[in-house]
């Protein structure tokens, strides 16, 4: 089987579980900033690149790794959420992305197969690529609206050299998070899909989108209906929410989404609202009841958590769910179905 068949069949079989959030458990290792830039001899500071450490120090992000196996995890997401050529430039290491991608992917391969091969169950690589810090849809200046920092095609290179990389370096799949600007998002699908032809064979891709308000819309004004009719040609294996919010507040819009949408529900919120030091309390138990409660109701085929997440929540979660019927695809009438920011649905 390839990696879809054998996630699919996986998925039909039990609720998966994705891993955690990564740079909340990188930081309690309090790296200096030396341990970040290792002798790479680079000119900028390298202090909270954390995609670097695939670099200087593996044994971090590795650990992370196996944190989570331990804890139950189906799902590695690879270490690179910021490890593109627009993000690394803040830290002068722009030249090295296709380096960090590859070893970085070769991390988690390695740990994924390792507990593979422990017990006989498969664990799956996610090469995580992240929104970039720029958007195609909205301009960074109030004055000049029709202002934007990058273009298209300039952004369809950053996340086709990323994905490259990802690939090479062992994942099995390319997750597209954190989509705050959907046109972003399309971006790298096209990204993706040409991958896919200089290399003659499928690469499957998870999308998973980011909330800014509790409206329910992301920076560039989709609805979750509206983004899901925007994306929805490029047959996801997963789509979903992360981030954003804790599970109180993505209730709703997990329960729509997994209404309309013909493949896996994958969903990974953050361990509640951050307090007013920017950290996260919400504790494991509490996390793993209301995911539970989602899973009861047949919403999700996949869980994890995002910022504040640990690997005690991921096994919390684990446990939560344990037993509990995956939801079942639906297959919703043919429509044509469009998007604004706001869907629009006509007769068949």
């Amino acid at each position: 089987m390839n990696a879809r068949e054998e996630f699919l069949e996986q998925a039909a079989q039990r609720i998966l579980i994705n891993d955690g959030g990564f740079g909340t458990e990188i930081q309690r290792f309090a790296l200096s900033e030396a341990d970040y830039a290792g002798s790479l001899g680079l000119a900028k500071d390298q202090k909270g690149n954390h995609d670097i450490l695939a670099l200087t120090r593996p044994e971090v992000p590795e650990s992370v790794h196996r944190a989570y196996f331990e804890a139950g995890a189906d799902i590695a997401s690879v270490n690179t959420f910021s490890a593109n050529r627009i993000s690394q430039a803040d830290y002068g290491a722009e030249h090295l992305v296709r380096e960090i991608n590859v070893a970085s992917a070769r991390l988690a391969r390695k740990v994924a197969d390792e507990f593979a091969a422990r017990d006989g169950r498969p664990r799956f690589v996610a090469g995580s690529i992240g929104p970039t810090n720029k958007t195609l849809s909205l301009s960074p200046d109030v004055e000049d609206p029709g202002y934007r920092e990058i273009d298209w095609d300039f952004l369809f290179e950053v996340y086709h050299e990323q994905a490259a990389a990802l690939v090479e370096g062992g994942a099995d799949f390319i997750l597209i998070e954190t989509i705050f600007d959907t046109l972003n998002c399309k971006a790298g699908i096209m990204a993706v899909r040409q991958l896919e032809r200089e290399l003659g064979r499928e690469v499957p891709i998870m999308l998973s989108m980011t909330l800014t308000d509790l409206s329910g819309r992301n920076l560039s004004g989709h609805t979750v209906e509206a983004f899901w009719n925007a994306v929805r040609h490029s047959k996801p294996l997963t789509v979903g929410l992360n981030c954003s919010f804790g599970a109180e507040q993505l209730r709703p819009h997990i329960q729509l989404l997994s209404r309309i949408a013909d493949t896996l529900i994958m969903a990974y919120p953050n361990a509640g609202l951050p307090n007013e030091l920017g950290e996260y309390d919400e504790a494991p138990d509490t996390t793993a009841g209301m995911l539970r409660q989602w899973a009861e109701s047949g919403w999700v085929n996949v869980l994890g958590g995002c910022c504040g997440s640990t690997p005690e929540h991921i096994a919390a979660i684990a446990e939560a769910v344990k037993g509990a019927k995956p939801r079942a695809i639906p297959t919703p009438p043919v429509a044509t179905r469009l998007a604004g920011i706001e869907p629009f649905t006509m007769a068949a």
